[in-house]
């Protein structure tokens, strides 16, 4: 369960990168507990977007009153984690 939790963490870093076009930061070194709003400087207008290449990604659908609690890489990871287990 960790190998597939991990792996859902470096593949949401890696949209996370790619659809906000961050610099200077990849996968490995993104860390899955920082804070994306304060730390990052992703609004709701990002995560909306996220939100949807993740669904097609994953087949999972985030409901938008989950979106607070989506504050970082990890807690993202574990949300699709859950919603694919179930």
């Amino acid at each position: 369960m960790a190998k597939e939790l991990d792996k859902i963490i470096v593949h949401v870093a890696e949209i996370m990168i790619n659809e906000l076009k961050l610099e200077d930061v990849t996968p490995e070194n993104f860390d899955p507990e920082m804070d994306l709003v304060d730390e990052v400087g992703i609004d709701s207008m990002d995560l909306a977007t996220v939100a949807l290449v993740l669904r097609d990604a994953y087949s999972v659908r985030i409901d938008e009153d989950d979106y607070p609690k989506l504050t970082n890489i990890r807690l993202i990871a574990e949300y699709i984690h859950r919603k694919l287990a179930a």
